[in-house]
């Protein structure tokens, strides 16, 4: 009697693969390596895109028959000089480009802190920038995707750190502005089903990781799907049952533990995880 190596869990058809999961591996190793192992969509990220060139990202895809789910990111709104906020102003229509170019489901908002200790204006001057952005994104016929991020990064990430913040912003932003759910940032929501339930028609994209309690690092303490506190498959019921969302789901994992590992091995955990605790 042989043996082999173990049998390798087929890739769920809604799995997406984020860059930051696998970072060690440039955009064309990431195409080849996720073509291989049965991942029909990959997230991306700016700076990896830039050093492959926009054009030749697109031309590898579509080769692949991949489908980019998102590209992160644009936002970092607000500026204490009007130098600086039109240099963000710029960046950020590039980043439409970008994501235009490339052929994103959606360009990824991160909206930054504030300025100051004043939460109020900082988050009217993050729906005003947003607004701003939108008219050019629509142009471009590139949906904008503002994430809330868990209130941790409040003080050095976003201002907008609920479901509930960014929807208000999205609907006053109008058409072809919608909101990213993450699971690391809403599970902790008292009110997620009814942030949910208001957010039926502007889910743009949905992304994994679990909690690590307590969380290893500020920025990549993320944990590798079922080895946190969050009820994944009850998160994405959620999202299914109420928003009515059926696309793809992205996994992003900031973990240098996970960063250090064999991509290939990465590859696989991350089909496992994601059929024992969503699929």
């Amino acid at each position: 009697m042989t043996t082999g190596s173990p049998a390798r869990t087929p890739v769920d058809a809604r799995l997406s693969m984020n860059q930051r999961t696998v970072p060690s591996l440039s955009i064309p190793a990431l195409i080849e390596a996720c073509a291989r192992h049965g991942y029909r969509h990959i997230g991306l990220w700016r700076e990896p895109v830039a050093v492959t060139g926009p054009a030749e990202v697109a031309r590898l895809v579509a080769t692949a028959g991949l489908r980019i789910t998102s590209l992160c990111r644009g936002g970092w709104f607000l500026a204490t000089d009007a130098p600086t906020r039109r240099e963000r102003e710029d960046d950020n229509r590039r980043a439409v480009d970008e994501a235009a170019e490339i052929g994103a489901d959606c360009l990824v908002l991160v909206c930054g802190p504030a300025l100051g200790k004043d939460l109020v204006s900082a988050r009217r001057q993050v729906a005003d920038a947003i607004a701003l952005l939108a008219d050019y994104a629509r142009e471009m016929g590139v949906r904008l995707a503002l994430e809330p991020m868990h209130p941790l990064y409040c003080g050095d990430r976003s201002v907008v750190v609920t479901l509930a913040q960014a929807t208000a912003i999205a609907r006053g932003a109008g058409p072809g502005v919608g909101v990213l759910l993450d699971s690391y940032h809403l599970w902790w929501d008292p009110d997620l089903e009814a942030a949910l339930a208001g957010a039926t028609d502007l889910v743009a994209g949905l992304q994994l990781a679990d909690w690590l309690a307590p969380p290893p690092h500020h920025l990549n303490g993320r944990g590798m799907l079922g080895e946190g506190t969050i009820d994944l498959r009850r998160f994405c019921r959620l999202v299914e049952e109420l928003t009515e969302y059926e696309g793809p789901i992205e996994v992003e994992i900031f973990n240098e533990d996970i960063w250090a590992a064999d991509p290939e091995l990465v590859l696989q955990r991350v089909a496992a995880s994601f059929s024992s605790e969503v699929g």
